[in-house]
């Protein structure tokens, strides 16, 4: 089950939260497919946001293929994501990683910020819409 944390400080629209910490439970093995999600009212009465914010990252998810609603059962995990399970041994490396972070000093931000500048380093990402060609336009005249 996942345990939804709503930070309504952090800018991030409150749906696209619950989308992101679905994938998240779903990456690492904590939703495997077959398994159900938390009906809109679990996730309402534990997180205190509108049932149509549940309901819109619930559509997300099954429009992509994660997730599927069944009338009167509820919704269920259709396929997992990734293969970071969370007993992972690099798991536990970046358990480490990260105490030494904070005995350092680093704030989360920080953390962050720098956990993310290495991740583009190894994985950049690719344009999801590359800009068109220039083509030059004729003289209207």
């Amino acid at each position: 089950m996942v345990d939804y944390r709503i930070d309504r400080r952090s800018g991030v629209a409150t749906y696209v939260q619950i989308v992101q910490q679905t994938k998240q439970a779903i990456r690492l093995g904590m939703l495997a497919p077959g398994d159900k999600l938390p009906t809109a009212r679990e996730v309402v009465e534990a997180t205190a946001v509108n049932p149509n914010t549940v309901l819109k990252a619930y559509r997300e998810l099954e429009r992509e293929g994660l997730v599927e609603a069944r009338r009167g059962l509820g919704t269920f995990v259709r396929r997992s994501l990734g293969a970071a399970p969370a007993d992972s041994p690099l798991r536990a490396e970046l358990e480490d990683w990260a105490a030494r972070a904070r005995e350092f000093g680093l704030e989360r931000e920080d953390v962050a910020a720098l956990f993310t500048a290495v991740i583009e380093t190894h994985y950049p990402q690719q344009a999801a819409h590359p800009a068109p060609a220039h083509t030059p336009q004729g003289d209207p005249s």
